[in-house]
């Protein structure tokens, strides 16, 4: 699944690189938090989604 806007793509850059052992879990707030429970391979395709035409934040 593809992040939507640039907020929820970089919440998955850091849940992914949490899981990765790359950054501490004390670094996980807001959206990213609730992207813990994501598998990685979610969490690479939203993270890896182009940002070119998306917008900052996605309302509800």
């Amino acid at each position: 699944m593809p992040a939507k806007s640039k907020a929820q793509q970089e919440a998955a850059g850091i849940a992914l690189a949490v899981k990765e052992g790359k950054k501490p879990k004390s670094s996980l707030k807001g959206a990213s938090k609730s992207m813990e429970s994501m598998s990685e391979s979610e969490l690479k395709k939203m993270a890896s989604t182009s940002r070119k035409g998306k917008p900052e934040h996605v309302g509800h």
